[in-house]
């Protein structure tokens, strides 16, 4: 029986797409499983009556995130729906489900970020509210202009600078929009109780180390899926991405190391650091250039985050905004700077679009969350009342402690 070239062309194409369907299911899954980092990270460092309340917060906020992308956030973001037969959906092995999946994983890193900046004295329901419309239209919005071409941005750019806005995964489409959606929301929500005593600001200490030290580890490892994996295919994976990460990490590391002064805290946030800025230009970068932009990123976020808690009245609880809004910014504009043929990158890149495309992210970013707190906080408040907060959120919403009195 003879092999018509045909048959060949259709068992090969068959092959390529099962493959790339695979290839970015388990992108998905190890980018899902970084919500388990950002847990335990928060976990780790609220205080024990606050324990509870993170683990929670973290997977209604992921049930939310899913339903807003779902039915508002993808259409908006790609103009596209789930509202065919699913004999239809599932064309070509389902790619496109698989691919909504890996994009949802993304969106829903918002409210987790979110999440941290806010602890210790949000209401829950209000802030559940918050996630819906933060993931299902101002995420949406600039994820589509950047990486859907939607509203003209991009060909803007090119038109006016030869070069669109490059981020290949996410420094500023999700961390960045992510870090200053969370600013706007702690402006909101003001200080803890406690921190200023004699007027003096006081540091509430990490309730586990171990467990922060568990979620900075789970979201490194699960980095690498949302770092390498966004080729999207097998053809597209790129060994430089996952070197560049490597690096950027590893900056972080030492920097915070030695800017942190060995505090455990930094330390293991120093690698996140490195590995947000690293995200929109790991495809462009020399692993040099990498490993400086990573190390700017730990000391950033290093003297940030110290300068907020000890100088200022922003009570950003894990350094959200120094670590997500500002690294991610940084990585924006690293992309435009270590992308540069002249300093070993591959090119293609504008530091001046670098520049532009991190500004309107800002802006959209702080934009929308003016609108979407502002408008819950009118509304129902944000704030839980001074004797829930004392007694602490496990106690105050779900009723029960992160350990027995046994």
């Amino acid at each position: 029986m003879s092999v018509t070239a045909s048959q060949v062309h259709g068992a090969v194409q068959t092959l390529t797409q099962s493959s790339d369907t695979l290839f970015l299911l388990l992108g998905a899954i190890m980018v899902f499983l970084m919500h388990a980092g950002f847990a335990f990270l928060e976990v780790g460092t609220v205080r024990h009556k606050n324990q509870v309340n993170a683990l929670v917060k973290i997977l209604a906020d992921f049930g939310i995130s899913a339903l807003a992308y779902f039915f508002i956030g993808y259409w908006v973001a790609y103009g596209a729906n789930f509202f065919a037969d699913a004999q239809t959906l599932s064309q070509g092995n389902g790619y496109e489900l698989v691919k909504f999946f890996f994009l949802l994983t993304f969106a829903a890193a918002i409210p987790a970020i979110v999440s941290g900046g806010i602890a210790e004295r949000a209401r829950f329901y209000p802030i559940l509210v918050a996630t819906f419309f933060t993931v299902g239209l101002v995420y949406p919005v600039f994820e589509g202009m950047i990486w859907n071409g939607n509203f003209g941005l991009q060909a803007w750019f090119e038109s006016q600078f030869g070069y669109g806005f490059h981020d290949f995964a996410g420094s500023v489409v999700v961390h960045g929009v992510g870090g200053w959606i969370a600013l706007v929301a702690v402006l909101f929500l003001g200080m803890r109780k406690g921190r200023i005593r004699a007027g003096k600001h006081t540091n509430f200490a990490p309730s586990n180390i171990p467990f922060l030290a568990l979620g900075a580890w789970i979201l490194c490892v699960g980095w690498f899926g949302f770092n390498v994996m966004s080729a999207q295919t097998l053809n597209g994976i790129s060994g430089l991405v996952a070197m560049n990460s490597l690096m950027a990490m590893v900056g972080g590391i030492v920097a915070a190391l030695i800017a942190g002064k060995n505090d455990p805290g930094f330390i293991h946030n120093g690698p996140l650091a490195g590995l947000v800025a690293i995200c929109a230009g790991s495809d462009l970068m020399h692993p040099i250039g990498s490993l400086i932009t990573g190390a700017v990123a730990g000391a950033l976020f290093v003297y940030l985050f110290t300068y907020l808690q000890n100088k200022t009245k922003i009570d950003d609880v894990l350094g959200v905004w120094p670590l997500h809004g500002v690294c991610g910014a940084w990585g924006g504009i690293a992309a435009g700077i270590f992308g540069q043929t002249a300093l070993g990158g591959l090119g293609g890149v504008s530091f001046v679009v670098q520049l532009l495309g991190t500004l309107v992210g800002i802006g959209i970013a702080v934009g929308g969350a003016l609108v979407v707190y502002g408008i819950i906080n009118k509304v129902s408040g944000l704030r839980l009342s001074e004797e829930d907060e004392f007694n602490g959120a496990d106690l105050a919403i779900h009723k029960i402690s992160a350990t027995s009195d046994d």
